[in-house]
C-alpha cells in the first residue's frame, strides 16, 4: 500500500503546469538528468552573436534560452509558433531589444529577404527555402535537432507507437537539405546521449510537457504501464532512454 500511495503522489505531482520551456521543475531539481554532449549549442550560439549585426532565433519558447545570450546584437527578432509561449517571450524579451513575432507558418516568415546575417534555431521546425530567403549570402545558420529516433524506449516501455511524422529525422538528411538549399555545412554531428528519470512523475511531466512523443499517451490509459516503469524505477533507482540530437552549422552560398 506504501507502494501505491507513493506512485499516486508522483504522478499527482506531475500535474503541475507548464509554460515557456523551462523544465526546472524537473530538471533543476535533479528528477531528470541528461548525458553531456560532445558539443555546447549555447556557446556556438554566444560566439556567433558576438560577430552578427542582425540576428533571428527561431522557436524562443518562452525567450529563456535566448535571454541567457546577451550581449545581443542591435537588430534581433524572435519567432515563436506556440500561441502560450508567445506573451512570456515578449515579457522576457522585448524589455531587452527583441522584437518578438508569433508566426503560424514556417514558410512564411515576416521578414525581408536577406535581413539576417545570422539564424538560431534550437530543436524549431523550419523551411530550408525560407531560411535561405531571410539570411544573407555568408549569413551562419545554426540549429540543433531532435532525431527521429529520440527516446523511443518510453514509447516501447508503454507499448504506444513512434510519432512516424519525424521517424526519419537525422544528420544526414537535414545537412542534405540545407545543402540542396543554397547551404554549405561548415560543422556538424550527431549523438546518441542517455536521459535518466528518476521518478515516474518527471515521466509523465515530461510527457505532457512534449505532447509529440507519444501523441496517443493518456495517464489513465497508461496507468498499469507507467507502474510497471515505476517499480523498475524502485529497483533500479532510474529509467533511461536514449535521446537522438544533432547539430549543424551552415553558410549561406
Amino acid at each position: 500500500m506504501l507502494l501505491d500511495k507513493k506512485f499516486e503522489h508522483l504522478i499527482e505531482s506531475s500535474n503541475k503546469p507548464f509554460s515557456g520551456w523551462d523544465f526546472s521543475y524537473v530538471n533543476g531539481t535533479g528528477r531528470i538528468d541528461s548525458e553531456p554532449l560532445t558539443w555546447s549549442y549555447g556557446s556556438k550560439a554566444f560566439t556567433l552573436i558576438g560577430n552578427s549585426s542582425a540576428m533571428l532565433d527561431m522557436g524562443t519558447g518562452g525567450g529563456e534560452f535566448l535571454s541567457m545570450l546577451r550581449p545581443f546584437p542591435k537588430t534581433i527578432y524572435a519567432t515563436e509558433g506556440y500561441e502560450p509561449n508567445v506573451p512570456i517571450a515578449k515579457d522576457r524579451l522585448e524589455p531587452v531589444g527583441v522584437k518578438v513575432f508569433k508566426i503560424e507558418d514556417d514558410h512564411n516568415l515576416p521578414f525581408e529577404n536577406s535581413f539576417f546575417d545570422l539564424i538560431l534555431n534550437k530543436h524549431e521546425a523550419y523551411s530550408n527555402q525560407e531560411i535561405r530567403r531571410v539570411i544573407s549570402t555568408g549569413g551562419m545558420f545554426l540549429t540543433q535537432q531532435v532525431g527521429g529516433l529520440d527516446c523511443h524506449e518510453i514509447n516501447d516501455a508503454l507499448g504506444l507507437p513512434y510519432n512516424e511524422e519525424f521517424i526519419d529525422w537525422n544528420l544526414d538528411k537535414a545537412a542534405t537539405d540545407l545543402e540542396n538549399n543554397g547551404f554549405k555545412i561548415i560543422e556538424s554531428s550527431e549523438e546518441f546521449p542517455v536521459q535518466r528519470f528518476f521518478d515516474i512523475g518527471a515521466l509523465v511531466y515530461y510527457l505532457k510537457a512534449i505532447p509529440w512523443q507519444a501523441p496517443d499517451f493518456n495517464v489513465e490509459k497508461e496507468k498499469k504501464k507507467l507502474y510497471e516503469i515505476h517499480l523498475l524505477i524502485q529497483e533500479k533507482g532510474y529509467f533511461d532512454v536514449k535521446q537522438h540530437r544533432f547539430f549543424i552549422k551552415a553558410k549561406a552560398i
